[in-house]
């Protein structure tokens, strides 16, 4: 049986926009994120979706609520973002500022730190993929809009290609990433389209 997930990362934020890590903060989509669900929802205008499902921050539900009106969306927090601890609410030179080694680290080898007060990959990329796990179970053969945060995309993609290469699959702001299911075999037909 074929099960077809579409996962969605949300518009930008303010934060997005500054370069500060979001993770668990509950942002809000900015003026220009809310113009890119727009233009997505056009693209995507049409398409049989027969069930959604979205993280329960903000800037992922008020996405859903864009793309989706009327339908009924189940929150999953499971969906949320990484919790980057620290490093949360901080841009890219300020975290260098404050945490210098263990920033450093973490960019170099995300998989063998876990950021103080925060989670780490391996089991950010476990909730991840539980969540996953749960929303294909329960949707076999139907179409799913997952929408959530570029970090649960790009875990869940590492997870479908046995990878780890975090970085390289971070997706856009109001991006698609398209993955076929047949049993419990994920493959990825598209990537940040």
């Amino acid at each position: 049986m074929r099960t077809t997930l579409l996962f969605i990362r949300h518009g930008e934020t303010a934060w997005n926009r500054a370069k500060r890590y979001c993770g668990w903060h509950d942002v809000a989509l900015s003026a220009g994120g809310e113009a890119q669900v727009r233009r997505l929802a056009r693209r995507l205008a049409g398409a049989r979706i027969d069930a959604v499902y979205s993280s329960d921050r903000r800037r992922a539900l008020q996405t859903a609520r864009i793309l989706f009106k009327r339908r009924h969306i189940t929150q999953v927090p499971d969906l949320r973002e990484m919790n980057f601890g620290v490093f949360e609410g901080l841009t890219h030179k300020e975290v260098l500022k404050a945490y210098p080694a263990v920033y450093r680290r973490w960019l170099r080898a995300p998989f063998k730190v876990v950021i103080p007060e925060g989670e780490g990959l391996r089991g950010f990329q476990r909730r991840a993929v539980k969540a996953l796990n749960s929303i294909v179970r329960k949707n076999q053969g139907r179409t799913v809009a997952v929408v959530c945060h570029g970090g649960i995309v790009a875990t869940l993609v590492m997870h479908i290609k046995r990878t780890k290469d975090f970085w390289h699959y971070i997706p856009s702001a109001a991006s698609v990433t398209k993955v076929l299911y047949i049993g419990k075999r994920g493959r990825l037909e598209i990537f940040n389209g």
